[in-house]
């Protein structure tokens, strides 16, 4: 019978001992997220951008059925190159490990492991959320309902912004999940600065995050997780008109390929990725880099 405990990778353990400062990391942006080699070449970025703030990176995924906090350098390799790789979300961890599955986790499973592993500092690039035709479909991704009941701090660039972002932020309020601003009250929209909508709270600095942090542990009085919503610097962001184009077109051909379900994130992202000629893969790697960064000093701070 395989073990189906959590493994740590060395440097992760390393890091619990000592109580050093740890940062979780997704790994679907290895898997399913970015093009090859491009996604091999990110996933070392990132890494590095936390290792470069003094926090160790813990990127989780799944190897032959077991549950990995702090994937070492071969199985990243692994995750990054192989076709027969699983995109697990909370629900896909049990099945996924009794079938000694390969496996990389979604914001919500990445979120429920390192919360179980008791790392409080989780960094992506940006949320799931509740998606243009919920109404009808009533399609949201499970990212909410896990960041509902998990004390976790997420740094991330706001929902991405071919979601329903004024729906997800009414998801996320009546979830219990708190939002604050990086440095701003406007809630950003992953390719674009700015997603349209105000923010109630805002924090200038990642010791003001780790106060947020002390505070909900000392009252233990909270909801669910802290949203940390870090926008682009709007010099960085996708060109708005560009964007606005590329999304209706995407949108369309949503339509008219019947893509449904699981299937239309991916859609619509290798849709920006072609329609914009690559803009939006450099906007999306800058996300994640200071999303990384952000992320490895708050937990640094706390």
């Amino acid at each position: 019978m395989i073990n189906h405990a959590i493994r740590f990778g060395s440097e992760v353990e390393a890091a619990r001992t000592a109580g050093a400062p740890i940062v979780a990391l997704e790994s679907t942006i290895i898997s399913h997220g970015l093009p090859r080699p491009a996604n091999l070449t990110v996933a070392k970025e990132i890494e590095a951008t936390v290792r470069a703030e003094g926090a160790v990176p813990a990127t989780i995924g799944m190897i032959g059925g077991e549950i990995v906090v702090g994937l070492d350098e071969g199985e990243i390799h692994h995750l990054a190159g192989s076709d027969d790789v699983v995109k697990l979300s909370v629900r896909d961890l049990a099945p996924a490990a009794a079938a000694r599955a390969d496996g990389a986790t979604t914001v919500a499973a990445t979120s429920a492991i390192a919360a179980k592993a008791g790392i409080p500092v989780f960094a992506t690039g940006g949320l799931g959320g509740v998606h243009r035709d919920a109404s009808a479909t009533f399609d949201e991704s499970a990212d909410l309902t896990a960041l509902s009941r998990l004390p976790i701090t997420i740094v991330c660039a706001g929902v991405k912004s071919i979601l329903d972002v004024g729906a997800t932020l009414e998801r996320l309020e009546t979830l219990g999940v708190s939002v604050v601003g990086y440095g701003t009250r406007r809630f950003p929209g992953f390719y674009l600065t700015d997603a349209g909508f105000d923010l109630d709270w805002s924090v200038a600095d990642p010791e003001s995050v780790a106060e947020i942090i002390r505070a909900a542990r000392t009252h233990e009085v909270h909801g669910g997780a802290l949203v940390v919503a870090n926008p682009l610097p709007a010099d960085e962001q996708l060109d708005p008109a560009l964007h606005d184009r590329v999304l209706a077109e995407g949108l369309a051909g949503l339509a008219r390929d019947g893509v449904t379900g699981k299937e239309v994130t991916p859609y619509l992202l290798a849709h920006f990725h072609t329609a914009t000629e690559g803009k939006s893969l450099d906007v999306n790697v800058r996300i994640i880099l200071r999303n990384a960064q952000l992320a490895a000093r708050i937990a640094a701070a706390l």
